[in-house]
């Protein structure tokens, strides 16, 4: 079986290169970047925890591999519907035309381009057989060619049906043997006619040719929307070679019987007739051996040994695990590169292989798996790390059997699997730094399966220090799960008593009082801890869009979004008495907000106006071209941001009105923004269904938090900075953990979407109003 291996090892060198080629021409065709959407994750971390110990944002992680795993979905459904269009037209092309001159298969192109019954589409693998005979088969050349063919086929099937099945939902292939017309085509005339009919097809075409004693073994392939075929000769196999050895090897286990039979004593010529053709082939063994000690050239003469149906078998046996080397290597890059499917191929070389590996040769395996995987890191730089370690794992199973070298190969996919996911994290190793002691300061919640299967490659292979290292990453993740639990939020009260949808909730600063604006032009004052509603206001206010309360509790502000009735009124909080009208609004005012000073207020329709909250006289008029939906203020009163249907996020000077910068990622009006309570972090929600983290003083977007079925339209986060909770128009409460990046919980008592939360300063109640017109007070323990 060495020439098994030695096949495979030329098949690595010959194809991984080629496959890494097409992962890089597309990863550069969609414009991927290694790293891009990750490089601010230093300055979050600085910023979520001012103490400079380092932490994870692990959903950075989660959702960009998420992300690149809806890109490479929707490449490869772009991919089909393209195929679908181009094996439209091939079917609609008549059969019998002169395309078909050159055509190889027993199947029409109607057959072979029914997707009916697949889910993903599955790698086509077709045999070419190759057309062996000795002299003594001359007279019955069909049926030996037709025996090798039929086994051939039969072997790659049990291969197939047992590791790459056709109804697999993870590696489908299909194998259609049979298929090609053995007699009349190979090469590649016959391949270029079926790329040009099949080429939206993913196809492996395993070929092999007669060549005088040798087998010239080909593989053609082409992917899905790979614009030509790749075709070459990876092996020349000595077919002769191999049924003569397996003659002679028949010869001398003939012998050991015969000499056995002779010392029992019976008859010479009996035994010779009973020995058939292994008397012939020991004959010229012994003569050959003779030969050789006299010193005589064998390799000019003429010698044949008698071969039988047994010696094809073996032949047959060679051929079987040459088609299932290969099969299984591009199956495996095949489903890789396109699904994102780990490798199979590692774990089942023991078995192909039995007692004929090399440990060089498994170097060479490795590296050409490790090469794809290289090719990859710009188009999925987050599935590395479990790749290289699901590799790094199936040679550890292999290290009992072939000692501490075959480890060193395994340790290296190990460092690479290991040094990936630091870099991911933007993590840099000093010279004495142990790799797995720095992923302690960098792991989170979502790292936890990951880290479990480093413990198990470290216990496969007896690393007790590594071990060690690896139980200080789950205890670093144990606690993070233990920090993340520790929220409970229990429904207090519900507060009814509005007969329309709740447009808005703000708590006081004292954490005393909750005041909620409706639709049915009612402002009502609640008692936060009791539920009991303390005053309702009702003058002529219109559809109340939003309300806000100042810091020394003095102001309540109300902003109106019913034309022509879109003002801002300003009311005493205790006494309910109006102060102030702010009119000037053409628009409807959709939002205000108070600075953390008290001084200014700020209210957006069309355009921002900035007010002395105090005096009531306006200071600055900020232009927008689209409705202004959200407002917030900095703590130090020095930047305002406000979020647009435009889809965009402006940062203003609200004390003089300059613009600072304008943020764009939102692909849809933003609903929603609100300052960290420490200035630094921007959170924005918006109707794209997502809530993005910005960097306040770069504007650089830190992360993307999805999980929404509909827009967010509120966003509360809590007093130490690392709650942060989302009401959305999908009914729901989010509450999300800033420094791991875990969504803790979705609360689904509403009925109607949540359009306003809020928290109280003391972290320990969170306010939902809904379009069920009610509003839900709940307990944060």
């Amino acid at each position: 079986m060495q020439q098994g291996l030695s096949l495979l090892i030329q098949l690595v060198l010959e194809f991984a290169p080629v496959v890494a080629e097409l992962v890089q021409k597309r990863s550069k065709d969609l414009a991927l970047s290694k790293y891009e959407s990750i490089e601010v994750i230093p300055e979050i971390l600085k910023v979520l925890n001012p103490s400079n110990k380092k932490s994870s944002y692990a959903e950075d992680f989660e959702q960009e591999r998420i992300f690149q795993q809806q890109l490479l979905a929707e490449n490869h459904q772009t991919q089909l519907r393209i195929a679908a269009q181009v094996r439209e037209t091939a079917i609609k092309l008549p059969e019998v035309n002169k395309i078909l001159d050159s055509w190889p298969l027993r199947l029409y192109p109607s057959q072979i381009l029914d997707h009916t019954n697949y889910g993903r589409t599955p790698l086509k693998i077709f045999i070419a057989p190759p057309q062996v005979h000795f002299d003594q088969f001359n007279d019955n050349r069909d049926e030996t060619i037709s025996q090798v063919e039929l086994m051939l086929a039969e072997g790659l099937r049990d291969f197939l049906n047992n590791n790459y099945s056709l109804n697999s939902q993870v590696r489908p292939t299909e194998l259609l043997a049979g298929a090609w017309d053995s007699k009349r085509f190979h090469s590649e005339s016959s391949i270029k006619a079926l790329f040009g009919m099949l080429k939206t097809e993913p196809i492996l075409i395993l070929e092999s040719e007669n060549d005088g004693d040798y087998l010239n073994f080909r593989i053609a392939y082409w992917g899905l929307g790979q614009g030509n075929y790749y075709y070459k000769t990876i092996a020349r196999l000595p077919y002769r070679e191999i049924l003569e050895e397996s003659a002679k090897r028949r010869a001398l286990e003939w012998k050991k019987i015969r000499d056995e039979l002779l010392a029992l004593g019976e008859d010479i010529e009996e035994i010779n007739h009973i020995g058939k053709e292994n008397v012939v082939n020991l004959a010229i063994l012994e003569k050959v051996e003779k030969w050789n000690e006299k010193g005589i050239d064998i390799s000019k003469l003429s010698i044949q040994y008698q071969v039988t149906r047994q010696d094809f078998e073996n032949l047959c046996q060679v051929l079987i695990t040459y088609h299932c080397l290969v099969a299984g290597w591009v199956a495996d890059a095949y489903h890789l590169v396109n699904h994102g499917v780990p490798p199979l191929l590692p774990e089942l070389l023991p078995s192909l292989l039995s007692d004929t590996f090399d440990l060089q040769s498994i170097e060479v395996i490795a590296s050409g798996y490790k090469q794809v995987y290289q090719a990859l890191e710009n188009e999925r730089c987050y599935w590395i790390p479990e790749l290289a370690l699901q590799l790094a794992q199936s040679l550890s199973h292999l290290s009992d059997a072939y000692g501490g070298k075959l480890r060193s190969w395994a340790n290296e996919q190990l460092d690479y699997s290991v040094n990936t996911w630091l870099q991911l994290r933007q993590i840099s190793l000093q010279d004495s730094t142990n790799p797995l002691q720095a992923m302690q300061s960098a792991v989170s919640v979502k790292d936890e399966e990951y880290v479990k299967k480093l413990r198990e490659y470290f216990v496969a292979v007896g690393d007790s220090q590594s071990l060690a290292d690896v139980e200080e990453i789950l205890n670093c993740v144990a606690n993070l799960k233990h920090q993340v639990t520790l929220q409970h939020i229990v429904l207090s009260h519900t507060l009814t008593g509005h007969s329309e949808k709740v447009t808005s909730v703000v708590i006081s600063p004292d954490s005393e009082s909750l005041v909620t604006g409706c639709a049915d032009k009612t402002i009502k004052v609640w008692n936060l801890k009791s539920g009991k509603l303390i005053r309702t206001l009702t003058e002529d206010l219109g559809e109340i869009s939003s309300v806000a309360i100042s810091p020394n509790e003095h102001y309540l502000a109300i902003g109106s979004c019913q034309h022509p009735k879109s003002n801002v009124r300003v009311y005493n909080l205790n006494s309910g008495k109006l102060i102030h009208i702010l009119l000037g609004h053409q628009k409807p005012v959709n939002c205000i907000a108070i600075s953390p000073d008290g001084q200014i207020l700020a209210s957006g329709s069309n355009k921002i106006k900035i007010w002395n909250l105090h005096k009531g006289n306006r200071i600055c008029t900020l232009w927008h071209s689209f409705a202004v939906n959200a407002a917030a203020i900095s703590l130090d009163g020095t930047i305002l941001a406000s979020g647009s249907s435009d889809n965009k996020i402006r940062l203003w000077n609200p004390r003089t009105g300059d613009p600072l910068r304008t943020l764009n990622g939102h692909s849809g009006g933003v609903k929603s923004v609100i300052i960290s309570p420490d200035g630094e972090i921007l959170f924005s929600g918006s109707t794209d269904k997502t809530i993005k983290v910005w960097h306040l003083a770069t504007g650089k977007v830190l992360h993307t938090l999805t999980g929404h079925l509909e827009e967010v339209r509120s966003l509360a986060v809590s007093p130490d900075g690392e709650i942060l909770f989302s009401g959305s128009a999908d009914k729901t409460i989010k509450v999300w953990h800033l420094r791991t990046g875990e969504l803790l919980q979705t609360i689904t008592e509403h009925s109607g979407a949540v359009n306003s939360i809020a928290i109280s300063r003391n972290g320990q109640f969170l306010a939902s109003a809904s379009s069920d017109k009610t509003i839900n007070i709940w307990q944060i323990n």
